[in-house]
């Protein structure tokens, strides 16, 4: 089972928090915002949930918890209207940012359709390289926010972290990617870099294994044992950990 509010989290600080890292990797992203002229921020505020600013420059776009100064702003009455406009049957309204409507319709929309076709991809499209390995790390750093999201707000995700103690978490990819899951007072926050002195560590082999762990692809235990999950530290966070990502599993289905 999930929960509205819940994915309305997920929805925010995961799905639309992963255009941090469309726009800094992916050139089609780029190309869209090369020629913004000045900063454009969105507000999002979800009556009963998350709220969160987005603001949008020619080098990138960067999001802060919750809801500050804002160009356009995009009230909802209910997580359950802004979990629409994620998936596409609820059309926002602005309360606040007519004069930026073109950004919002345009520009706005051009970058979370790209971010679809990366978070979704066909299989053809993933037969292409570069956009397999794009894909795959869009992916990973939102499984890593949305980890957070869950052990904060998901009720069984809760449990889970109120066994979890203090201290950082990397997960990782490789060499190449990391992030920080870091826990206090069984309260989650994910730090989209390697933290420095992990209590514990969770590292897939590379970008592939990860992509078919991701899919369901591959069998997590058997890659335990022959090595390519490097686990390591504090056992009972790993172990909740896991707990949470089978949790991620069903909201990002």
């Amino acid at each position: 089972m999930t929960d509205a509010k819940t994915l309305s989290y997920i929805n925010l600080y995961a799905i639309l928090g992963t255009l941090e890292n469309l726009c800094e990797l992916d050139s089609k992203a780029k190309d869209l915002l090369k020629g913004l002229k000045k900063p454009v921020s969105i507000g999002f505020d979800v009556k009963g949930g998350p709220s969160a600013t987005i603001t949008f420059t020619k080098n990138g776009c960067r999001m802060e918890d919750g809801l500050h100064p804002c160009d356009i702003k995009l009230p909802f009455s209910s997580p359950e209207k802004f979990n629409g406009m994620i998936d596409g049957t609820v059309t926002p309204i602005p309360s606040k940012g007519f004069t930026k409507i073109n950004f919002l319709l345009k520009t706005f929309v051009a970058l979370t359709d790209r971010l679809g076709e990366l978070m979704r991809p066909t299989p053809e499209a993933l037969e292409d390289r570069d956009f397999f390995e794009l894909s795959t790390t869009l992916t990973f750093y939102t499984i890593a926010v949305a980890l957070a999201q869950i052990g904060n707000q998901d009720e069984i995700g809760k449990h889970s972290a109120s066994y979890m103690v203090d201290g950082d978490i990397h997960f990782g990819i490789g060499d190449s990617l990391a992030a920080t899951l870091r826990v206090k007072n069984h309260h989650l926050v994910t730090i989209k870099k390697a933290p420095e002195n992990p209590r514990a560590i969770m590292k897939f082999a590379d970008l592939d294994l990860a992509s078919a762990l991701f899919n369901n692809q591959a069998n997590a235990l058997e890659c335990v044992c022959n090595g390519s999950i490097e686990i390591h530290g504090m056992a009972s966070m790993i172990d909740n950990m896991n707990r949470l990502l089978d949790r991620v599993a069903l909201y990002l289905a």
